[in-house]
């Protein structure tokens, strides 16, 4: 979208659109000087962004020609938030949503019938390694999802909205999974007497390792049988790890929770 001359609003700076913001910034993804940013407090992002040539806060009127309107604000709060910028948005701007749980055609219905693209990515945008996983019933909207996207995640594509919840289960709510499973990791490492700074430092650094691992297509027992050999330690590990199939469970657990959870803020 760089250079678009049509400006990129992103409003909302909290955790998830801070992230959002320094992927562009890092990637060039979106030029700053197409970029306005709403925020109600000073951000640090925010102001490296200005200092690089993007509008903070800047009258309203200036909304009128913007290509994309990304909405950054919690759920609860984007309706209300959505009041004070309609009257100046362009009409044909697309909205693009980060929010979990509200549908698409509340979303366009709340912005006068503008088109919508969903987006649910991950924090990772921000040293562009994320994920995202992108619906719209737009064929064009779906494209500036694409393109302002692309640049700073891996991107998936769904043709049913409904799937967003599973999709957001996996991946929006995934990396707090893998950040728990190494908490726990790095706590059963101190019960065997490492010292607590070296059992974090072990558990993050193989979260990493891992994670450069599973670069590429290769299929994930692949990538297990790569580290546990028959009969070795790590199989041991896995077996306990598995036994009776409780860590299967934990998993389709926590997901079915969040898909759950998901589903109700849709209403």
């Amino acid at each position: 979208m760089s250079g678009s001359g049509r400006p990129v609003v992103l409003q909302g700076v909290g955790r998830l659109g801070s992230a959002i913001l320094e992927g562009w910034l890092a990637t060039g993804a979106v030029d700053p000087a197409d970029l306005i940013i709403l925020t109600p407090s000073e951000k640090p992002v925010a102001e490296a962004a200005r200092a690089k040539g993007a509008r903070i806060n800047p009258p309203l009127e200036a909304l009128a020609d913007a290509r994309a309107f990304v909405i950054g604000v919690k759920p609860a709060k984007w309706l209300e938030a959505a009041q004070a910028v309609l009257p100046h948005l362009a009409s044909d701007a697309v909205i693009v949503s980060v929010m979990a749980g509200v549908r698409g055609e509340t979303i366009s219905e709340g912005y006068h019938g503008r088109p919508v693209v969903r987006v649910m990515p991950t924090t990772g945008v921000a040293q562009a390694r994320g994920v995202a996983t992108l619906w719209s019933s737009d064929a064009d909207a779906l494209k500036v999802g694409q393109t302002l996207f692309e640049p700073i995640a891996e991107t998936v594509l769904l043709d049913d909205e409904a799937l967003m919840h599973a999709a957001t289960a996996v991946s929006g709510c995934g990396p707090a999974y893998f950040f728990a499973f190494t908490r726990a990791l790095a706590e059963a490492g101190e019960a065997e007497g490492l010292s607590p700074a070296a059992a974090a430092r072990l558990a993050r650094a193989t979260l990493r390792s891992a994670a450069a691992g599973a670069e590429g297509d290769e299929a994930l027992n692949a990538l297990i049988d790569r580290v546990a050999s028959p009969g070795g330690v790590t199989e041991a590990g896995l077996i306990a790890l598995n036994e009776n199939g409780a860590l299967d469970r934990s998993v389709e657990s926590a997901v079915k929770a969040a898909v759950a959870k998901s589903t109700e803020l849709s209403g």
